[in-house]
């Protein structure tokens, strides 16, 4: 597979590069970047790289590498500010991401191939490209709740004190203010998280909060998340590359899943070659389930507003 970063030489379109080139499985990543000569730099830094890592081609370029790539990822935007919401971000992302579709649709997509947005605010510009890219809508993806579920997963398997990767609780939603953790099926290795010593309700909603409040905490610390933006972009680009059909939160229009419609919000996808492959409804609890509902007010009054 060959896959086209928008955006490559920024700090999550070049952490994303980099997770792609430490997980061997895409044949060649490319770079397009409006800073030409940092882009040329990191395809030529990870080209170094390859010689111990896996047989992978690296290249920069313009718009024209589009057209060749089975997987677009568009990482490009204005970076978020301190205490900036996301849906702050629209109205500073929205002109920058249209300018980006319109060169990508003007030098046309491959056949099936498929968009994955980065940029945020995710889920509005999700929307946005269902619209405007000319792609079927199960060909475009957004990295929705992605990030947020494995800040969620993390800093619950620090507070347990267990292994990060048996953590298994979901974020859906909306990337942003109005997302939803989703406790009634949190658990560490099919064990509730009810049962685990050291679990408090008020423990685990510090845990929620402080996932919630995350972006806002690195981007304070160091000016912007990068590496786990990469490593999650990466798990998205792995099960379409490799057909893996794994179930992730990412954001997706949705056309009748949980009642809803006409917005992009994350929801449990099944993703595969094609992209969407289905949405899976859960069994939600009542609160779960009017919060779900909530995020999508919240999406389609910020949607009615800008575009």
């Amino acid at each position: 597979m060959k896959v086209v970063i928008i955006g490559g030489a920024g700090r999550v379109g070049s952490n994303t590069a980099y997770a792609l080139q430490l997980g061997g499985v895409v044949e060649e990543v490319g770079l397009v970047d409006v800073a030409e000569d940092a882009a040329r730099g990191e395809a030529l830094d990870l080209m170094h790289g390859s010689a111990l890592v896996a047989p992978q081609r690296f290249r920069a370029g313009g718009y024209e590498l589009v057209p060749q790539a089975d997987m677009v990822v568009i990482a490009a935007g204005l970076r978020r500010r301190p205490d900036e919401s996301r849906l702050a971000l629209i109205n500073r992302n929205v002109a920058l991401f249209r300018e980006i579709l319109g060169k990508a649709r003007e030098t046309g997509w491959k056949e099936g191939a498929v968009l994955l947005v980065v940029t945020n605010p995710v889920d509005v510009l999700t929307y946005l490209a269902v619209r405007e890219s000319g792609l079927p809508p199960e060909r475009v993806l957004g990295l929705g709740t992605m990030l947020d579920t494995m800040r969620f997963r993390s800093l619950l398997a620090e507070h347990f004190g267990v292994d990060p990767t048996q953590v298994d609780a979901l974020i859906l939603g909306e990337h942003g203010d109005s997302m939803v953790p989703i406790w009634s099926t949190a658990a560490v290795n099919g064990v509730p998280l009810r049962s685990l010593p050291g679990y408090t309700d008020s423990a685990v909603q510090r845990i929620f909060e402080r996932t919630k409040g995350s972006g806002a905490e690195v981007i304070r610390l160091k000016g912007g998340a990068g590496y786990a933006v990469g490593v999650a972009v990466r798990e998205v680009v792995h099960s379409i590359a490799t057909d893996r059909r794994a179930v992730l939160p990412v954001s997706s229009l949705l056309q009748g899943a949980y009642g809803l419609g006409q917005v992009c919000l994350s929801v449990p996808t099944l993703v595969g070659r094609s992209g969407l492959e289905g949405h899976i409804e859960m069994e939600l609890w009542p609160e779960e389930l009017s919060g779900l509902q909530r995020s999508a007010e919240v999406l389609r009054e910020t949607i009615g507003k800008v575009l």
